[in-house]
């Protein structure tokens, strides 16, 4: 067996950071947790704010500091997203760690021996690995190991290892896991005074001790702990399953009045949605971004609590920056009736069909594919409802023969039949056929004859509704060379209709 152990090791600082704007990403950042600090980044720890300490402490050292919440849940969102991203590489995938605050940082290990050959080896599994974790934005420590629990104590011991242990075999790791500090054992953690009193500091210590009179002073937990990092003992795991679903959360740092940091927050939350999907191997055919608002005042009935924003997609896509602009066209446009204090992001709409192949030379799928990209972000500015397209419907009479609707939309549409052989008519026609004048029963426009070329094309239809049409169709050209499509009616079917030429519409 070979894992992969993703460690992040500021991951309850990094989700928090998510929440907040560029600005404030270079101000020192600490995490409370019953008003004591739990966490610092850089810029905190170099002005001597350290985890431990009271909040009252740490502001009369750094008066601009700048205090977050430490936040389980929002920590297993991140952590989620982790496992996630991870599980489009392997579907054995499992946590490790993370129960409790005092317990280990959490770790998500990955099974990857029968994915190497797939992916072409360790070195371009974990190249692509790297890649897929970026847009999460969490700093992620890998290490690979034989055993589960070994791959998880290198990636989490910060000696030596920034860019990553490891080790292929059990003497590799082994040899690894003697120099290691025994605070990277849970079971070593609590016992820790008695350890340090025995002169004990390394795993090579403790294992060179006899095993009865370990077990008989410290306990079982101990040793079997270290066994299982050696290999020397069974390590089973539960494997992670996906939601059926996705939804997540993100609480703002402080209240959006504008779409703006509504955008990065969101970038986060999308990231997360693409890392989902991309481990069920489909792509997002739609998600809708709901804003919790704030309610200043109790009598503000009219504010709504929630905004719903849905986001249709033409074609099923797992691009981050595409699903990203079409939010920002459908923000740009959105007037926030108050404050927005939350995010959630909701997507039951996915497509488990293979995604398009990728082309050296432009062809027409790759066009239609910018056609539909382009229909995606005018839907996302203007509205679903204002990107529309026509259909051919049951009707011979042209006013009737088609009807608009929002293009891409998934309910019921009006039948499209074939009315015979491709006809000849022109795409636009006027709202209202035109009466023309003539002379000598020939029609003019704009005051010049027109003249006829192609027809008659004969309609008669419309008994069964009252409005009957009884119509010769010819195209004409006019006196400037442009092509108009015009109808003399046959009989007088109404009084108002009368008799003559008309113009129904005109060619481009």
């Amino acid at each position: 067996m070979l894992w992969i152990a993703l460690y992040p090791p500021a991951l309850s600082l990094e989700a928090f950071a998510a929440t907040l704007g560029m600005a404030q990403h270079a101000l020192p950042l600490a995490l409370l947790d019953a008003q004591r600090i739990r966490c610092v980044n850089r810029v905190a720890w170099q002005l001597g704010v350290k985890p431990g300490l009271k909040r009252a402490t740490a502001l009369a050292l750094v008066p601009q500091l700048l205090f977050g919440q430490a936040d389980a849940a929002r920590d297993a969102q991140a952590l989620r997203a982790l496992a996630h991203a991870a599980l489009a590489f392997t579907p054995s995938v499992t946590l490790d760690g993370g129960s409790d605050k005092d317990a280990a940082p959490p770790c998500v290990l990955l099974e990857v021996r029968p994915s190497l050959r797939y992916f072409g080896g360790l070195a371009s599994l974990l190249q692509r690995l790297q890649a897929a974790l970026a847009p999460l934005g969490l700093r992620v420590r890998i290490a690979s190991a034989p055993t589960a629990l070994g791959a998880a104590l290198l990636a989490r011991w910060r000696t030596g290892f920034e860019q990553g242990a490891h080790s292929l075999d059990l003497r590799a790791l082994h040899a690894h896991l003697d120099a290691a500090p025994l605070a990277l054992l849970g079971a070593a953690r609590v016992q820790a005074d008695v350890l340090t009193g025995m002169g004990l500091h390394t795993l090579g210590d403790l294992r060179r001790l006899p095993r009865d009179g370990l077990a008989r002073r410290c306990g079982e937990a101990l040793l079997d702990e270290l066994d299982r990092a050696r290999g020397e003992r069974a390590d089973p795991r539960e494997w992670l399953t996906l939601a059926s679903s996705f939804e997540a959360r993100l609480e703002l740092f402080e209240r959006a009045d504008s779409s703006a940091p509504l955008l990065q927050a969101a970038a986060v939350l999308l990231a997360r949605l693409v890392a989902w999907a991309g481990a069920q191997h489909a792509r997002i055919g739609g998600f809708v971004l709901a804003l919790r608002h704030e309610r200043r005042h109790r009598t503000e009935i009219q504010v709504p609590e929630h905004t719903e924003l849905p986001i249709a997609l033409a074609e099923a896509s797992s691009d981050p920056k595409h699903l990203q602009s079409l939010l920002h066209e459908r923000l740009a446009r959105l007037t926030l009736s108050a404050p927005t204090l939350e995010l959630r992001l909701r997507c039951h709409q996915l497509v488990r069909r293979a995604a398009p192949n990728g082309e050296l030379f432009p062809t027409t799928a790759s066009a239609q594919e910018g056609l539909l990209r382009l229909i995606e972000r005018l839907q996302a500015r203007l509205g679903p409802e204002r990107v529309c397209r026509p259909l051919r419907v049951e009707d011979h009479r042209p006013e009737r023969a088609t009807a608009w609707q929002p293009a891409f939309r998934v309910a019921a549409q009006p039948t499209a039949v074939s009315n015979g052989p491709t006809l000849t008519r022109p795409v636009w026609l006027l709202p209202q056929a035109q009466a023309l004048p003539e002379r000598a029963s020939h029609p003019l426009l704009e005051g010049r004859p027109l003249q006829l070329l192609a027809g008659p094309e004969r309609i008669e239809s419309g008994w069964w509704d009252g409005e009957p049409a009884a119509r010769d169709y010819f195209i004409a050209q006019a006196h400037d060379g442009a092509l108009v499509w015009i109808y003399r009616a046959r009989l007088p079917l109404a009084q108002s209709a009368g008799e003559g030429w008309f113009l129904q519409g005109r060619f481009a």
